[in-house]
C-alpha cells in the first residue's frame, strides 16, 4: 500500500488524493517528530509560568479574558472539543473527513501548534485504521477554522462519540478504537484548540474538486467537439493561431484538444457545400473561450491551494525563537474565494454546454438532424426530456453559484464578527462538480446519437472511439424510444470515471 510521509514543510495535493480516496498509509518523519517534541517544551515551559497564555492558560474566544488554573485545564481541553462538536444534518462524505484529519496533522507536523508527537500518531493511526469519524454537514462559518467538523473529528481521538469502521458500520468511537489497539489521547494544554483551529475541511474539499474539474473540464472539450461534429460545424474557429492573438492559456488548452478530438473528421464543414453557414453560433464556436476560462480559474485556485498546504493554520502558533502569538491565519477567506470561484465557472461551463444540447434537438437549428433525436418524431419523444433534466441541473448550478464567501455572520459574542463560509462555499461546490458531471454526460448522450444519425459521413478516429467505448459501457445509441434513465446513469458513469477522456486519448494521446 502507498504510504505518505507527512515531514513539517506541508503535503502535496497528491498527497491529500492518496489519504482521502486512495487509503494510504500514514507515517510521521523523523524530522515531523522532532519538532513537534521541541514546540510541545515551548508549551509547556510557558504552561508552568503564571502569565495567562492564550489557549494554554486561558478560555478560548469570548470567552479568552478568563485565566484557568493549572488543575482544570485537562478539562479545558476535553471541554473545548465536547462542546465545539455540535454539527448536525447528514453526514459528512468519508473522502472528505479523511482528507479533513490528514491536513489537520499536516499542520499538528509542523512544529508550530505545540501538540505532542503522541496525538499526532494517533491521528496517524486512526486513518491507517480506517476509523473515520462522524461530520455532519453544517456546524462550521470557515473562520477559527472549520470548527464543528475538526471538533467531531477530535472527538474521536479521545475515544467518545461516533465512528465509521473500516467495515462501513458506525459504532462508538471507543470501541473502534479500543478493537485496533488505539489508546484514546488524554489532551493536555494547547492541543483541543489545536486540533480545531484550521481550514482543512474547505482545502481537502477544493483538492478534491480541481482533481475532478480537471477531468470535467477535459470532457466538456470533448463533448463539445462532437456537438460541432454533429452539427457540421467548422474546425476553422479552433485554430492555433486564432487563439494565439488572444493568448490566455486555459483557452489555448481547450481549442487544441478540441482540434484533436476533430481530426480527420469527415463531417465538419460540410454545411458550406449546401447550406452556406458565415458563422456557428456562440455556443459552439465560443466554447474554447468558455472552457478555457474556467481552466485559468481553477489555475488561480490551485495556486491557492498550494499556498495554503504549504501553510500552518492554528491560533495561536509556536514561533521558532520560542514566542507563543495569536494570529487570525484561520480565517478562510483565501480559500473560500476560489472555491466560489470555481462554483461559478461550473456552472457557466454547463450553461453552453446545455444550449449545445438543446441546438442538436431542435430541427430549426440542428441542420437536418430530426426533431429531438427522435426514431419516428411525434410517435417519439427522443431525447426531449433528457434536455429537461438537463436544463434544471443547469438552473441548479445557478443557484449554486451565487457566492457563500460574500455573506458573513457573527459569532461569539462578536468576537468573531465575520466569517468567510468557507465550508458553505466547498459544500455547495461538490455538488455542482457532481450537476456538472450529469449535464456533460446529456451533451454526450445527444451528441454521440447525432453523430451516429449523419448517415454516410465518417466521424473523426477519435470520435469512433468515444462512439464504440460508450456502446460498449451500455449507453445505447439511436431507435425508437425507450427507458432512458438508465443511458443517462449508464452516460454519468462514462463520464464521472474518467472513460470519456481514456477513450478520446488513446487516440489522440494525452489532452491538455
Amino acid at each position: 500500500m502507498h504510504t505518505v510521509v507527512v515531514g513539517t514543510s506541508g503535503v502535496t495535493a497528491s498527497d491529500v488524493l492518496a489519504v482521502a480516496r486512495g487509503g494510504a498509509r500514514v507515517e510521521l518523519s523523523d524530522e515531523a517528530v522532532a519538532a513537534l517534541t521541541a514546540a510541545r517544551g515551548i508549551v509547556d515551559a510557558l504552561a508552568a509560568k503564571p502569565d495567562p497564555v492564550y489557549g494554554v492558560s486561558t478560555g478560548f474566544g469570548a470567552l479568552a479574558t478568563r485565566h484557568i488554573g493549572q488543575e482544570l485545564r485537562t478539562q479545558l481541553q476535553r471541554n473545548i472539543v465536547r462542546s465545539h462538536a455540535a454539527g448536525m444534518g447528514p453526514r459528512v462524505e468519508r473522502e472528505v473527513v479523511r482528507a479533513l484529519m490528514f491536513l489537520r496533522l499536516k499542520t499538528v507536523c509542523s512544529g508550530h501548534t505545540g501538540v505532542r508527537p503522541e496525538v499526532a500518531q494517533t491521528m496517524a493511526d486512526v486513518l491507517n485504521a480506517g476509523i473515520t469519524p462522524v461530520v455532519h454537514e453544517y456546524g462550521s462559518l470557515g473562520c477559527s477554522g472549520d470548527l464543528a467538523p475538526l471538533s467531531h473529528c477530535a472527538l474521536t481521538l479521545m475515544g467518545e462519540g461516533d465512528a465509521e469502521g473500516p467495515d462501513g458500520t458506525v459504532r462508538p468511537a471507543g470501541e473502534l478504537l479500543a478493537e485496533h489497539g488505539i489508546a484514546p489521547v488524554e489532551l493536555r494544554e494547547k492541543e483541543g484548540l489545536a486540533l480545531l483551529n484550521g481550514t482543512d475541511g474547505m482545502l481537502g474539499m477544493l483538492i478534491m474538486a480541481l482533481a475532478d474539474l480537471d477531468t470535467l473540464y477535459k470532457s466538456a472539450d470533448v463533448t463539445a467537439a462532437l456537438s460541432l461534429e454533429a452539427l457540421l460545424g467548422t474546425e476553422k474557429v479552433l485554430a492555433p493561431e486564432l487563439h494565439a492573438i488572444r493568448p490566455h492559456p486555459g483557452q489555448g488548452a481547450a481549442a487544441a484538444n478540441m482540434l484533436a478530438v476533430l481530426q480527420g473528421s469527415g463531417l465538419t464543414g460540410h454545411h458550406q457545400d449546401d447550406a452556406p453557414r458565415v458563422q456557428d453560433a456562440y455556443s459552439v464556436r465560443c466554447a474554447p473561450q468558455v472552457a478555457g476560462a474556467g481552466r485559468d480559474t481553477m489555475a488561480h485556485a490551485r495556486l491557492v491551494a498550494e499556498r495554503e498546504l504549504a501553510s500552518a493554520v492554528d491560533n495561536p502558533v509556536v514561533l521558532p525563537d520560542g514566542r507563543v502569538e495569536s494570529n487570525g491565519n484561520f480565517h478562510g477567506a483565501p480559500v473560500a474565494y476560489v472555491l466560489d470561484f470555481l462554483a461559478i465557472a461550473a456552472a457557466d461551463l454547463a450553461s453552453i454546454a446545455e444550449r449545445r444540447t438543446d441546438r442538436l434537438l431542435d430541427k430549426n437549428r440542428s441542420h437536418g438532424l430530426p426533431p429531438f433525436l427522435a426514431d419516428d418524431a411525434g410517435v417519439d419523444s427522443g431525447l426531449m426530456i433528457a434536455q429537461y433534466t438537463q436544463a434544471a441541473l443547469v438552473s441548479e448550478l445557478k443557484r449554486l453559484a451565487v457566492p457563500a464567501s460574500a455573506d458573513s455572520i457573527p459569532s461569539s459574542a462578536m468576537q468573531e464578527d465575520h466569517v468567510s463560509m468557507g465550508w458553505s462555499a466547498a459544500r455547495k461546490l461538490r455538488t455542482a462538480v457532481d450537476n456538472l458531471t450529469r449535464v456533460i454526460a446529456i451533451e454526450l448522450y445527444a451528441a454521440t446519437r447525432a453523430v451516429e444519425l449523419r448517415e454516410g459521413l465518417t466521424p473523426a478516429p477519435a470520435t469512433r472511439a468515444v462512439l464504440d467505448a460508450v456502446r460498449a459501457a451500455g449507453v445505447e445509441g439511436p431507435g425508437p424510444d425507450r427507458f432512458l434513465a438508465p443511458d443517462l446513469a449508464a452516460a454519468d458513469a462514462f463520464v464521472r470515471e474518467g472513460r470519456l477522456v481514456a477513450a478520446v486519448e488513446s487516440v489522440t494521446g494525452p489532452l491538455r
